[in-house]
């Protein structure tokens, strides 16, 4: 069983910063591809960032990219997610998820098996 706990978020200004992390436990950490996903109120869950197993390439949804990275420390079983130039509109809870040895469609919340709880993330004008 894989249990993510994320933590991190808070209320920030615009143009402030902030970083996510994500502790994972139960698994072979370096084996999984990481997500960061985001759900604003009446909104579907989005993707954020994804960092692919296996050394592989991080990718970014079009509106972060330049401002959020995606990071992982394999021997601390923690994803990070830094988040600079911080805007209203990133304003949302902050998800991590799992899956192991999968490349594909990492953009896709279905294709993750592994869900932690939240985290709220407020940034004001």
């Amino acid at each position: 069983q894989v249990q993510l706990v994320e933590s991190g978020g808070g209320l920030v200004q615009a143009g402030g910063s902030l970083r996510l992390s994500c502790a994972a436990s139960g698994h072979t950490f370096s084996s999984y591809t990481m997500g960061w996903f985001r759900q604003a109120p009446g909104k579907e869950r989005e993707f954020v960032a994804a960092s692919i197993w296996g050394g592989g390439t991080e990718y970014y949804v079009d509106s972060v990219k330049g401002r959020f990275t995606i990071s992982r420390d394999n021997a601390k079983n923690t994803v990070y997610l830094q988040m600079n130039n911080l805007k209203p509109e990133d304003t949302a809870v902050y998800y991590c998820a799992a899956r192991a040895y999968y490349s594909g469609r990492y953009h896709l919340p279905s294709m993750y098996d592994y869900w932690g709880q939240g985290t709220q993330v407020t940034v004001s004008s």
